[in-house]
């Protein structure tokens, strides 16, 4: 029996990482009327939603774009290929962000604003191994495939870590607490951070703050 039969004939399980407790709440409520769908985790960071798709092994991982320590695409990138399938989360219907998700090995992308069908098309498209992407983005992805851009991901420089440090940077973590979070020393995140404006050409935390939100590494309304 092939991998995409034998969730067709079990339930599909999902689990939702977002940093709204209202917004994980709905999209529980709509997945739960839906046939052969289990929500069988949640998670409200990157981080914890890492280690909860690595523990219970949904078949899909419905993620928040913008999320506190990793954001969903940087979160997307870590899942092993062939596991766990992430369906991007967004209020974001640019072409930029689709591209991204895509690149880090979504197999989704669903705008806030779905309804409780396409939020049912969508889970149920990624669990038997296809691409879903919203009606209303999917024009612009496809033009951007048969007409490439040239521009590279200003992101592109930056190795997982870095971007993951330049986030909780962002975020107003300190140092230390970074350290701790990370599990690793405060010297180690010393030298990433200067590692950071040295590639960057920014001196300063202001300048590191008003990048990381130029690139969509953090929300400024949060």
């Amino acid at each position: 029996m092939d991998s995409a039969r034998g969730i067709a004939l079990s339930l599909i399980r999902v689990v939702l990482a977002d940093d709204h407790g209202l917004v994980r709440a709905g999209l529980r409520s709509l997945l739960e009327h839906i046939e052969d769908v289990e929500v069988v985790g949640e998670a409200s960071d990157g981080h914890e939603a890492l280690r909860l798709i690595e523990r219970v092994r949904p078949h899909v991982a419905l993620v928040d774009i913008t999320m506190p320590g990793l954001n969903g695409v940087e979160l997307t990138a870590r899942i092993s290929p062939g596991g766990t399938r992430v369906i991007i989360v967004s209020v974001h219907a640019t072409a930029e962000y689709v591209r991204r998700a895509l690149r880090a090995g979504a197999a989704g992308y669903l705008l806030k604003d779905a309804s409780a069908a396409e939020l049912e098309a969508a889970v149920r498209s990624v669990a038997r191994g296809d691409t879903y992407l919203s009606p209303s983005i999917a024009g612009q992805v496809v033009e951007d495939f048969v007409h490439p851009s040239d521009e590279t991901s200003e992101l592109e420089p930056l190795t997982p870590r870095q971007r993951e440090i330049l986030q909780m940077v962002a975020e107003g973590l300190t140092t230390k607490e970074i350290a701790t979070r990370l599990e690793i020393g405060v010297r180690t995140i010393e030298a990433h951070r200067a590692d950071l404006m040295t590639r960057l050409d920014i001196h300063d935390l202001p300048g590191l703050v008003r990048y990381a939100i130029r690139v969509g590494l953090v929300d400024p309304a949060r």
